[in-house]
């Protein structure tokens, strides 16, 4: 692992800006930033022939490197963090699965520590508020409505860094939870959910904003009941998540959610588990056990999908190769879109002076060959 880059000039690649691709472009990096000019005896490195793109922005990610952000040690954690930078995503947010209240409440003191020294970007609670309908991977046992009080708990436990409830808007308690994290700045994410499309614009209307990893674990789309699919796709004030692991959906899924949504409301995640980036085996999901076998993860009892093994770098490559989305769509959707949903798109997502010198080095057929973070390599590129 490489150190700092405290003035480097990074030259000749196809540089990904907001305003589009910068053929031959060149970033300038000083120190932990991006810079607007170099300094005299700033290092050049030729990065003719790749790809400079911002680093990725994963939301949605339970954890990796055989580490579990849902129950592992803070060091444990840092595991699996420093696994998904070393496939390009730069600012991660963790996230939870359902436990008991007390137990969540315990885990969002853990993570809110690393939220703070700036390793994570916040904290995602993806249960237990949800529909047994629509459970996928949690346990039933544990499941509750979304009672306002309850989310309330979580959101002090997690002293302010809690980013996102993924909930199932149509229980009772559903819309006052939603009012409550609006009102709050907090991401109320439609998810798990067993909702009509009725009652999914109500929710919308009350202020949730996020289709968690939308086609998944909700009613599918029909002509007669379009149910929450519909709903989501249709409204511009909500961004979807999707799962491009070619196992979560059908490229065609995928395909209608960019036409119809548009690639500035959609917004890739990994939902990784600890198997990313670690390979397959027996895990645990919170109480659930999963096997992951030829890199998809079920669970033992009900072989329902528990989560993936993506990491983001593969998301990026299956969108541009396989689904042959264009470049800029795709930085907008893996960077851009989840940092301004995060609040944080005034130090990362793209890549502008002033910003976090965060950044991913791709070669010309969209391969992953370098990472920097904050000015430091993660991933140094294999060039003199």
């Amino acid at each position: 692992m490489a150190g700092r880059a405290d003035s480097t000039v990074l030259a000749g690649a196809r540089v990904v800006l907001p305003t589009g691709t910068v053929e031959d472009g060149r970033v300038i990096v000083e120190g932990t930033r991006i810079a607007g000019s170099a300094a005299p005896d700033a290092h050049t490195l030729d990065l003719s022939g790749h790809w400079v793109v911002p680093g990725f922005v994963d939301m949605h990610n339970h954890g990796g490197g055989g580490a579990s952000f849902t129950s592992g040690t803070v060091d444990e954690v840092l595991t699996g963090i420093r696994t998904h930078r070393e496939h390009g995503t730069t600012t991660l947010v963790a996230s939870t699965v359902t436990g008991e209240m007390d137990f969540l409440a315990h885990r969002a003191g853990v993570l809110s520590e690393l939220v703070e020294q700036g390793d994570l970007a916040g904290i995602h609670f993806e249960g237990p508020f949800i529909s047994p309908c629509r459970k996928g991977a949690h346990s039933e046992d544990l499941l509750r409505h979304p009672d306002p009080a309850e989310v309330r708990k979580l959101m002090d436990a997690a002293r302010g860094t809690a980013r996102m409830f993924t909930l199932a808007t149509e229980l009772p308690g559903g819309i006052d939870s939603v009012r409550l994290l609006a009102e709050h700045g907090v991401i109320a994410a439609i998810g798990h959910t067993d909702a009509t499309y009725e009652q999914t614009v109500d929710a919308i209307d009350a202020g949730a904003t996020v289709a968690t990893h939308l086609f998944n674990a909700m009613p599918p789309l029909a002509h007669r009941d379009p149910g929450p699919i519909a709903a989501l796709l249709e409204d511009e004030r909500v961004t979807v998540e999707l799962i491009n692991d070619g196992t979560h959906l059908h490229p065609a899924a995928l395909e209608l959610a960019y036409h119809h949504a548009g690639a500035h409301r959609v917004a890739l995640i990994t939902d990784a588990m600890d198997a990313a980036g670690f390979g397959d085996g027996r895990y645990q999901l919170g109480p659930l056990a999963v096997e992951v076998k030829d890199g998809v993860a079920r669970l033992v009892e009900g072989n329902s999908i528990a989560g993936s093994t993506l990491t983001l770098d593969t998301a990026f490559h299956r969108a541009v190769t396989i689904d042959r989305i264009p470049v800029g769509d795709v930085v907008e959707s893996i960077s851009a879109n989840p940092a301004r949903l995060l609040g944080v798109y005034d130090r990362v997502g793209s890549l502008e002076p002033g910003k976090d010198a965060d950044l991913v080095v791709l070669d010309a057929d969209f391969a992953l060959k370098g990472v920097m973070r904050r000015g430091e390599w993660i991933v140094e590129p294999p060039l003199g």
